[in-house]
């Protein structure tokens, strides 16, 4: 493993993403287990290159932990207050760890380069999860999907992180036409309703809610879905297409 403090990143500057998906009737967030002794979670992040983009630097992030690209893709918020700081879990973390660290623990440069103050610069990505393809770094013990009622403690201000990505994808989800970048391709008004209740955590009114969403005029019914029962099956639906 290199050492950060020694690669060409601009200094006290990070990303840090939150990627969601949904799945089973729940919105879901990735989230990796750091490989050490201790319940240490954090966000996919990392750190930014002298000569990158920040939107590049979030891009590689992404498809480091999903193997994909090319997906919905936002910044939401700048996290800079004035105690944010990785110390304390830094050292909770070298303390569990002393032995499996053993010629790997950290000297007084590296601690100092990672304790400093980190602005981090919050993205969130929006996936399909049948599209996605987990892979771990070497940092990490385990990678998986979360439900957004259940989520680990992470480490500093994540959690924080993730009510903040919520928040911004409800204020935004119709006015960006957010949400089928959650589905797949083709799906039926039951699982856009499905999907809507998920995010707002609350029901929407069957009789209304179609209307809701047709009146964005941004839908292509397509087919009836069969589903072997007479006049029961169906629309089905896909993102209007571009001339």
């Amino acid at each position: 493993m290199h050492s950060p403090s020694e690669q060409n990143y601009i200094p006290q500057l990070q990303v840090d993403c939150v990627i969601f998906g949904y799945q089973d009737g729940q919105l879901k967030v990735l989230i990796p287990k750091l490989d050490f002794k201790g319940d240490f979670w954090s966000l996919p992040g990392g750190f930014v290159y002298q000569d990158e983009n920040l939107d590049e630097a979030a891009g590689r992030i992404l498809e480091a932990r999903t193997g994909i690209k090319d997906v919905y893709l936002d910044q939401f918020r700048v996290f800079g207050s004035t105690t944010r700081t990785s110390k304390g879990f830094l050292e909770r973390l070298i303390e569990l760890n002393a032995e499996k660290l053993g010629d790997r623990r950290f000297n007084r440069k590296e601690y100092d380069w990672f304790t400093r103050r980190f602005i981090s610069i919050g993205f969130y990505a929006l996936v399909d999860i049948s599209q996605v393809r987990l892979q771990k770094i070497e940092l990490d013990e385990s990678i998986g999907w979360y439900s957004i009622k259940e989520l680990p403690l992470m480490v500093m201000d994540h959690n924080e992180i993730v009510e903040s990505a919520l928040e911004t994808l409800r204020l935004f989800l119709d006015q960006k036409v957010l949400a089928y970048h959650l589905l797949p391709e083709v799906f039926t008004m039951k699982e856009v309703q499905q999907l809507y209740e998920a995010i707002y955590d609350r029901g929407f009114a069957a009789n209304n809610f179609p209307k809701k969403i047709l009146e964005q005029n941004v839908l292509e019914r397509l087919e009836k879905k069969f589903t072997g029962a007479a006049n029961k099956a169906p629309y089905l639906y896909r993102l209007r297409r571009s001339e």
